[in-house]
């Protein structure tokens, strides 16, 4: 049931013994008096750089808070971050992607403090070495080097209060002795997500409206463990094993549905109960070797991951009246929904530098993938005269990915670089069904080849100046849960349908960008995706192929591939400090303009299509235009001169815009903090969203009558409180991240 929620509105992350410290004090503050004279934003070939090591914007704070306030990203709904005028982010850490999947890469990222940050690269226009998807941006974390042998590390604890309470902790430590590295990390949460939901849809002559509350409790515990080894000046070897599970037992949503016709106004309750639990578990093997004093190298990486989610849901649905008594019993749905997943997978890169300034990448990759989906889906009808009504589904995916590329970088002049490349990607993929309705679903094979190419192109004017260009094509394969052919229940008579026959969109991405004093930015931004994958809405009275009408109209979200879309955005903004540093702000505001081009009348899974009361065709489209405005303002305001207190001051607003549901109206959020620096502690106190203005709300008015309305309160309005304690040895050098050979894999298993 999370999954279906999230689905409709998706297209919107006691210590150990401290060792003794020498002069620390005196040290730090010479750290952050060369850390204030430093540029810390600037405009790199293809990356935009922030230095924030040192800064009181990192301190007490999480990685997820740090991102949000960096410049260029943002998040509305405090689990996915944006790249302006880009669909989604990929987090890397050193140069190397995270290892982990969607969901537990949030969890660790708002469990792991930020003292440890150098600084953070945004790369809105990835290169072809990047394997990504769509118009995905990177934000590339860098850590702090420390030099030195000896054990450090950090905990942090917090508590936050909305609807309910949460609490989580984590702890992380790094050793280091002569050649031997060793980087490990505890996290784990509890918490209730609470989210309140109206669902409207209907046609001239019906509605159907659907209010309640969903109740989401989560228990999740990860970690990971790095060992480096540094065989011998040249040559290194690594091991990175990471792990996190979540349990989620008796997750509630209840519905108090009013459906009306021409003929009568029927009121009914869907009760719902969930029990899921999630593990993820990958471990990589890497192997790393310098083969000249330039920086040549080469990298070998071999990895395994294994994904697996089991959800079980009891859905019924009661008679009611008009005061929302509960009566008797009409109908109940259980779902068993196992997803299992394992990859294996290779990868290669090789780095040639020269003495004229001149660098070319080659490599590789493979992935072997199977998902294997058992769900089992029975219909219980309380009318004694009628069955239960089975219907298993046993899904396989098995994929095959094959993928190289290169890369020629180039510096002209000092003023003038660029780089080229292009990566060629073949996929096969076949996907089964043991059970399925229609021959259609038995079996579906697809073999493409892409060719994806990249270029950019630096020119600094002056030491004030810099303009950029970059350009790129990418693809975004759909998740691997949208492939199975299930049906996931809300209520009676609406629910979701995945796709097996979603096929793979293209994605061209431009970007111009002009940049002054290090400090003053501006981006174009243009981007345009061919079979945009996304989830459409169908209602109506279904007609399957053989010409049987649906007795009751009915609703349904179907992931598809829905015609193309343009995206194109404008955007202007500093990073800077005042008044001798006590006021240090990023600001942007732009505009950004959607151009839809989709229509859908078939259920592709099914073969149904719809109609109306008067027995007219309903053809759901989308080829409307809007433009919104968007502002995004972060600021840290220094309260004493000793650099103890601080204060911040955070908003942004999104005005309504056009996405493939319906408008998205505006969203707004103000957020609050006070921070306390003391020795080795630092105690914060947060007030995200405090004017309740961060709500879903989309709105869709179809020509032919039909409308579709959601309005989702997600409860962001909290307060937190949060203390961290950094001990050990503060210059012990950190374990390398290494990239997973399976990390393209684990974006696709949310």
């Amino acid at each position: 049931m999370k999954r279906i929620l999230l689905s409709i509105v998706i297209i919107f992350g006691t210590c150990a013994a401290a060792q003794e410290k020498k002069s620390d004090t005196v040290k730090t503050k010479s750290i952050e008096g060369i850390t204030l004279t430093k540029q810390v934003f600037k405009k790199q070939s293809d990356r935009f750089v922030y230095d924030v090591a040192a800064s009181p914007v990192a301190k007490g704070n999480t990685t997820f808070d740090l991102l949000k306030q960096t410049p260029l990203l943002s998040s509305t709904d405090d689990k996915t971050l944006k790249i302006a005028g880009k669909n989604n982010a990929i987090i890397y850490i050193n140069g190397r992607k995270t290892n982990m999947d969607a969901d537990s890469l949030v969890q660790f990222l708002k469990n792991t403090p930020a003292e440890n940050i150098q600084k953070i690269e945004v790369i809105t226009v990835p290169g072809s070495e990047f394997q990504v998807e769509s118009s995905d941006g990177i934000i590339n974390i860098i850590l702090k080097k420390k030099m030195s042998d000896g054990l450090n590390g950090n905990m942090r604890m917090s508590n936050t209060q909305n609807k309910y309470n949460a609490s989580q902790a984590s702890f992380s430590a790094n050793y280091r002795k002569d050649k031997l590295g060793i980087s490990a990390n505890v996290s784990g949460g509890e918490n209730i997500e609470p989210q309140t939901y109206i669902l409207r849809n209907g046609t001239a002559t019906t509605s159907n409206e659907s209010k309640g509350n969903v109740d989401d409790p989560n228990k999740n515990i990860g970690g990971y463990l790095n060992i480096d080894y540094q065989i011998n000046d040249k040559s290194n070897l690594a091991l990175s094993y990471n792990t996190w599970t979540n349990k989620s037992d008796n997750s509630t949503v209840d519905l108090f549905n009013t459906i009306r016709t021409e003929k009568e106004t029927k009121y009914t309750w869907s009760k719902n109960r969930e029990n899921t639990r999630s593990y993820n578990n990958s471990l990589n093997l890497n192997y790393e070797l310098k083969t000249d004093s330039l920086g040549s190298k080469l990298n070998l990486n071999a990895a395994y991951l294994n994904y697996r989610r089991f959800q079980n849901i009891d859905n019924q649905t009661f008679l009611s009246d008009v005061n929302m008594d509960v009566k008797k019993g009409t109908m109940q749905v259980l779902q068993s929904l196992p997803q299992i997943i394992n990859n294996f997978s290779g990868m290669v890169d090789y780095i040639q530098k020269f003495k004229n300034d001149l660098t070319v990448s080659v490599g590789g990759n493979y992935n072997k993938t199977k998902t294997d989906n058992d769900s089992k889906n029975i219909t219980y009808s309380y009318d004694p005269l009628l069955a239960p009504d089975p219907r298993p589904n046993h899904f396989i995916y098995d994929e095959n990915i094959y993928g190289a590329y290169v890369t020629i970088e180039k510096k002209l002049s000092d003023k003038i670089s660029g780089k080229v490349g292009a990566r060629y990607e073949i996929t096969n993929s076949l996907g089964t069904s043991d059970n399925a309705p229609t021959e259609a679903l038995k079996k579906i094979e697809r073999n493409y080849n892409n060719l994806l190419p990249y270029l950019s192109f630096n020119y600094a004017v002056n030491d004030k100046n810099n303009i950029s260009y970059s350009f790129s094509s990418r693809m975004r394969r759909p998740s691997f849960w949208e492939l199975n052919p299930v049906r996931n229940i809300l209520t009676e008579a609406n629910y979701t349908q995945n796709n097996p026959f979603v096929k793979a969109s293209s994605t061209y991405n431009q970007e111009l960008t002009y940049m002054y004093k290090n400090s003053y930015f501006l981006i174009l931004n243009h981007s345009y995706i061919q079979d945009a994958i996304t989830q459409v809405p169908l209602q109506g009275y279904p007609v399957s192929p053989d010409g049987k009408v649906g007795e009751n109209p009915v609703l349904r979200y179907i992931r598809t591939n829905f015609g193309n879309k343009q995206e194109m955005s404008a955007m202007v903004g500093l990073q800077k400090s005042f008044f001798k540093q006590y006021w240090t702000t990023n600001f942007n505001i732009g505009v950004q303009h959607n151009i839809n081009n989709g229509s859908l009348d078939t259920d592709p899974t099914t073969g149904d299509k719809f109609r109306n009361e008067k027995g007219e065709d309903i053809v759901y489209t989308n080829k409307t235009k809007s433009t919104s405005l968007l502002i995004q303002t972060n600021n840290t305001i220094r309260l004493d001169k000793k650099k103890s207190w601080f204060f911040g001051i955070n908003y942004y607003f999104v005005d309504k815009q056009q996405i493939e549901l319906g408008t998205l109206k505006s969203l707004m959020s103000l957020d609050l903090s006070i921070k306390k620096m003391w020795n080795d502690w630092t105690f914060a106190i947060n007030a995200n969203d405090i004017l309740n203005t961060n709500i879903i709300k989309i709105e869709d008015q179809q020509d032919n009558g039909n409308y579709n309305y959601i309005h989702q309160n997600r409860y962001n309005r909290n307060v937190m409180i949060s203390m961290t304690y950094n001990f050990g040895n503060q210059k012990v050098k950190k374990v390398r991240d290494i990239e997973g050979a399976s990390d393209s894999i684990k974006n696709r298993t949310r």
